[in-house]
C-alpha cells in the first residue's frame, strides 16, 4: 500500500494575511510500518528503521558493513512473512496502520468540541511520516504543537527518536509553531486502571484460569540501559503499579522482555525463553500482556500471540490467551484523552 504523500505546507507563497490561525494540533506517532509485505517495501522500512543511530548505537561504518551486506539482504523477506501472517487484507495495510488512524479519529470525536484542536497521526518509520504530519497541521493552521509518542516508557530508541525527528522538522521552517512533548507515563493511575480493566475482562472470556500472567515488554540492549536509558526501571513501575491494582490477582504477574536483536545481552528475563521454561516446570495455563506497546502490532501478534504460543505449547504448556493491547479501545481512547488534555493545560 502507498500512503497518498501530505501536501507541503509551504510550497506556495505563503500570506499571513489570507491564512487561518489560532490552531493546536495533536499529532500522534507509532513507531512505523511497511507499506507492504513485498521485499522491496521491507527493505526501504528496515533501511529507514535501522539506520537510525538511536535504535542502532555500535560503530558506523561497521554497521553499515553488516546491515547493507547482510541484513537488508536476509531480513526483508523473513519480515514480510511475519508481517503477511498479522496484514489487515480488507485495509491492505498493517494492523499498526488500522489501529492508530482508529485512535486519532476517536479522539477527534471525543475532542470535537474543542474547535480549535487538529487532530492528526504519524509514523516515525514509513508513511505517513511526522514530517508530512506536521506540515499537514501548520496548513491547517495549528500555531502550537503538541507531539504524542505512544511509546508509556521512555527509550532513546522510541520517544527521542520520534522527538528528535519533529526537532529536524522544525528545523527547515521559518514560522515555528510552539511545542510540547506528551512525556512516558508508566504509572499514570489512568493508564494503569485502563490496564488492569482489561486483563480482568479479558480473563472473565476464558473458560481457564491463567497460572501465570505475563507482562511482555520490547527488549532493549542492556548496554543502553547501562548509559542511563530509564526504560527497564519505568518498565518495572508499570508491573509494580498493575500489579498492585490487581490485588490478590497482582501476584500472578511476572515481567519479560521480548524481540532480541544480534548477539548483544539484552533485558532480562527474556519472554520466550520464560514461556518455554514455565512450560517445561509444568505449568499449563498462561495469558501475555503486552503494556509497553499502545497499539497490536507485528511484535505483539505475530511474536507473541504466534511464537510465543507455539512455544509454549511446544513444550508441555497446554492453554495459551493473549490480551491485546489498549488499542483504540474505550478504555484506551481514555487514556490518550486524558494525557492529551493533561499536557494541553494552559493552552485550551
Amino acid at each position: 500500500m502507498n500512503e497518498t504523500p501530505r501536501t507541503d505546507a509551504f510550497a506556495e507563497p505563503f500570506d499571513c494575511r489570507a491564512g487561518v490561525f489560532g490552531k493546536i494540533g495533536v499529532l500522534l506517532v507509532n513507531l512505523g510500518t511497511p507499506d507492504d509485505t513485498d521485499y522491496w517495501s521491507m527493505r526501504r522500512y528496515l533501511k529507514e528503521f535501522l539506520s537510525d543511530r538511536r535504535v542502532i548505537e555500535v560503530n558506523r561504518v561497521i554497521w553499515w558493513l553488516i546491515l547493507n551486506g547482510i541484513v537488508l539482504t536476509t531480513r526483508p523477506s523473513k519480515s514480510g512473512e511475519a508481517y503477511r501472517s498479522i496484514w489487515n487484507e480488507e485495509l491492505d495495510e498493517s494492523p499498526l496502520r488500522t489501529i492508530t488512524r482508529a485512535q486519532a479519529e476517536k479522539i477527534a470525536d471525543k475532542l470535537g468540541h474543542r474547535e480549535e484542536l487538529v487532530i492528526d497521526w504519524a509514523m516515525r518509520y514509513g508513511n505517513p511520516s511526522i514530517a508530512s504530519g506536521v506540515e499537514a497541521l501548520i496548513k491547517q493552521g495549528c500555531e502550537k504543537l503538541l507531539v504524542f509518542p505512544l511509546y508509556p516508557q521512555y527509550a532513546a530508541a522510541t520517544t527521542a527518536t520520534v522527538n528528535d525527528t519533529v526537532f529536524d522538522k522544525l528545523k527547515t521552517m521559518r514560522w515555528q509553531p510552539a511545542l510540547r512533548t506528551v512525556p512516558p507515563y508508566p504509572t499514570d493511575p489512568v493508564y494503569i486502571e485502563a490496564l488492569a480493566d482489561s486483563i480482568r475482562a479479558h480473563l472473565a472470556t476464558l473458560d481457564f484460569e491463567p497460572e501465570v500472567i505475563i507482562a511482555s515488554f520490547h527488549g532493549l540492549p542492556k548496554a543502553y540501559v547501562d548509559k542511563g536509558d530509564p526504560y527497564q526501571c519505568q518498565c518495572m513501575e508499570t508491573v509494580d503499579a498493575l500489579r498492585a491494582a490487581l490485588g490478590p490477582l497482582g501476584e500472578k504477574l511476572k515481567l519479560t522482555f521480548q524481540s532480541r536483536f544480534g548477539r548483544a545481552e539484552w533485558l532480562q528475563p527474556y519472554t520466550d525463553k520464560t514461556v518455554e521454561a514455565l512450560a517445561r516446570d509444568g505449568v499449563k495455563r498462561i495469558a501475555i500482556l503486552t503494556p509497553g506497546f499502545a497499539a497490536d502490532c507485528v511484535e505483539t501478534l505475530e511474536e507473541i500471540s504466534g511464537e510465543a504460543k507455539d512455544i509454549f505449547l511446544e513444550h508441555g504448556g497446554e492453554r495459551f490467551s493473549f490480551i491485546p493491547c489498549l488499542n483504540d479501545s474505550e478504555g484506551g481512547i481514555r487514556v490518550l484523552v486524558h494525557l492529551i488534555e493533561q499536557e494541553l493545560k494552559g493552552w485550551l
